[in-house]
């Protein structure tokens, strides 16, 4: 079974990559060139960034280094004039394309072939760091358009719906009504969910009993459980089942979560669905939750699994593998999840089923 890492492990993880990050785009080399043109020093991170060998004896001549770096070597002894942070892009050893900005320094003033000393900074990092910022403004100003067009259309279904539904009853082809209203429910289901995924509304905490909303809840899908001869397994541990959040929004993630369970089945499959009370190390993914105890969801079934690759792209907002999936569903049960304090995590292995595991905060009372 592959388990996906915690959410704490995956903040201090991005945390680190965000530090690194910034490193590479502050990081500097140095390399000196004599008037012998000998490279007679390698400094900073000069070696790490030309991916020279750690070992290699100096001097060397200056010709080892890269074609472009080479011929501003040249360039500099034979003019004695500065050139300040000139852009080249190296390509080593078949690596990915390095991205660095060079400034040449004559050693003696306005003398020529009296040695240069180079400058190295790595652009690398700085124009991932950008392309990264330019996708994430991206989203952002395609989700507002989203938001606003589903917004549109929603109020515009309104009108629509009532129309159809006068001319369905005029109508006598009782299959056609039947495809038509299905179809005007399924776009004002994808339109809502977008409009949920968009900017959900803020949860209004009150103090709720965990298994009654997942009891609720339950009785919601009764009927798709039925249908397929499923075996329900409770096994409800969590005493007290006190938490703080939402009743609505959380009975939401958890139908999104036991209805993608139930789909996943063949008939006669078994769905557990428990509760235990943990230790607040679990909810270190949270920092500003500092409670002792959390509450724990376990959502098992005994479906097909699903693929590592599928796996890691369960949350992305529209990926689904289903033919008449939104993609929506999980997405935003995350986000409830998330709203509340609380983390969601998933493990699956191929033909023998999946786990989704949802950790929310114990309720204080002296809070």
């Amino acid at each position: 079974m592959s388990t996906n890492k915690t959410g704490k492990e995956e903040e201090s993880q991005e945390g680190l990559s965000f530090a690194n990050l910034l490193r590479d785009c502050l990081v500097s080399g140095i390399i000196v060139i004599n008037e012998k043109k000998k490279i007679v020093t390698l400094a900073g991170e000069a070696k790490k960034i030309l991916r020279l060998k750690p070992r290699q004896t100096l001097p060397q001549p200056f010709e080892i280094l890269p074609a472009a770096l080479a011929k501003i070597v040249h360039s500099t002894l034979a003019s004695a004039k500065i050139i300040n942070n000139r852009e080249v892009e190296l390509t080593i050893d078949g690596n990915q394309p390095l991205a660095l900005a060079v400034s040449a320094v004559p050693l003696q003033a306005g003398r020529k072939k009296q040695g240069v000393a180079l400058v190295l900074r790595d652009l690398t990092g700085a124009r991932l760091l950008e392309h990264d910022l330019q996708r994430l403004d991206r989203l952002a100003t395609i989700g507002t358009l989203s938001a606003s067009m589903a917004h549109e259309i929603k109020n515009a279904l309104v009108a629509g719906k009532t129309f159809i539904e006068l001319l369905i009853e005029k109508n006598q082809n009782a299959e056609l009504a039947g495809i038509v209203r299905r179809e005007m429910g399924r776009i004002d289901s994808i339109v809502s969910q977008m409009l949920k995924f968009a900017g959900p509304a803020k949860p209004t905490f009150t103090a709720i009993r965990l298994h009654e909303i997942l009891e609720h809840s339950l009785r919601l899908v009764q009927s798709q459980m039925e249908g397929k001869s499923i075996t329900l397994h409770r096994l409800f541990q969590a005493a007290p089942d006190l938490a703080k959040g939402d009743d609505y929004q959380l009975q939401q993630a958890f139908v999104n979560l036991f209805l993608n369970a139930l789909e996943a089945m063949p008939p006669k499959g078994m769905l557990t669905v428990a509760t235990e009370k943990i230790s607040a190390a679990a909810m270190e993914a949270t920092p500003q939750n500092s409670r002792e105890v959390a509450l724990r969801v376990t959502i098992k079934d005994t479906g097909a699994g699903i693929t590592p690759e599928h796996l890691a792209r369960l949350f992305e907002p529209f990926f689904t593998t289903k033919p008449s999936g939104t993609g929506l569903g999980l997405p935003i049960t995350r986000r409830i999840i998330q709203e509340h304090g609380g983390m969601i995590t998933v493990e699956s292995m191929l033909h023998k089923g999946t786990t989704f595991s949802v950790v929310l905060p114990a309720f204080d009372k002296g809070r």
